[in-house]
């Protein structure tokens, strides 16, 4: 179904759903999702182990063909198609041989940017963004955080407009993680991509989100949307407000209801 909601969005799932065939018979990993994501919007996918968040990820970064249903983006079709989006996994990837600064730059490279000028481009981000005086060391020398920096400069400075963010806070310690959803926040603000971000921290998806897609299993597929009409910026203390309480509440209770429900929150 391609109408308004298709045409206005960045990024668009039109009923977009995955089988894969098994010795015991078809498997649905995902049934058919429909998902309108504006641009410059914020969206985190929350739920349990199986409900499908990897699947959607790989999908959208054109790694699995669906088996049914199309994703659009500015509303030309993308399905199977790489290198549209952005993606950083949970694991930072960095190349243990090359700068800090020749991994920031490692994805334009891809892209077919001239070395010289991909390091033109990136150092003056390194230095904004907390990388100040690290440009030229190696991985090894990075603290966890400041490794995720690199990476998601990594990502963000690739020429796509839409970038996924697999858990990249997951093994942070509490304090690192606070930091670096703050940090997240600035860049995404400066950057204006639109960003669809997972994570199993209920907290950090309503911090961080637009709109909070709750997910269950038997089969996958997005049950709940929950809508965050916090004000921006965010600051911390948003987290103490009786509206951020509320919203967490809500969330909780759609992950645990009978996954044989469905149905859509605002």
């Amino acid at each position: 179904m391609i109408g308004v909601m298709a045409t206005a969005a960045k990024l668009y799932l039109d009923q977009v759903g995955m089988t894969f065939n098994t010795p015991a018979g078809p498997l649905v990993a995902l049934a058919p999702v429909t998902l309108a994501i504006p641009s410059g919007r914020f969206i985190s996918l929350i739920g349990p182990r199986g409900c499908g968040k990897s699947t959607i990820f790989n999908i959208l970064a054109g790694l699995l063909r669906p088996t049914v249903g199309r994703v659009l983006i500015d509303g030309i079709d993308a399905t199977g198609a790489t290198g549209r989006v952005g993606y950083m996994l949970q694991k930072d990837l960095l190349l243990p041989w090359r700068s800090v600064l020749d991994n920031v730059v490692l994805g334009m490279q891809a892209q077919g940017v001239p070395l010289r000028e991909a390091r033109h481009r990136a150092l003056p981000l390194l230095r904004r963004y907390g990388l100040a005086g690290l440009e030229y060391v190696h991985p090894d020398a990075l603290s966890a955080d400041m490794r995720q920096r690199a990476a998601l400069l990594r990502t963000l400075l690739c020429d796509t407009d839409v970038v996924l963010l697999d858990e990249p806070f997951a093994a942070l310690d509490a304090e690192t993680k606070l930091a670096m959803q703050e940090w997240l926040l600035g860049v995404w603000a400066d950057f204006g991509k639109t960003v669809v971000f997972v994570t199993r921290d209920v907290d950090e998806a309503i911090y961080l989100s637009d709109e909070v897609c709750v997910m269950a299993t038997s089969p996958g597929r997005i049950a709940h949307t929950v809508a965050v009409p916090i004000a921006r910026p965010r600051q911390r203390h948003v987290t103490e407000a009786s509206e951020f309480t509320a919203l967490k509440e809500r969330c909780l209770e759609l992950l645990t209801v009978d996954p044989n429900s469905v149905g859509e929150a605002a």
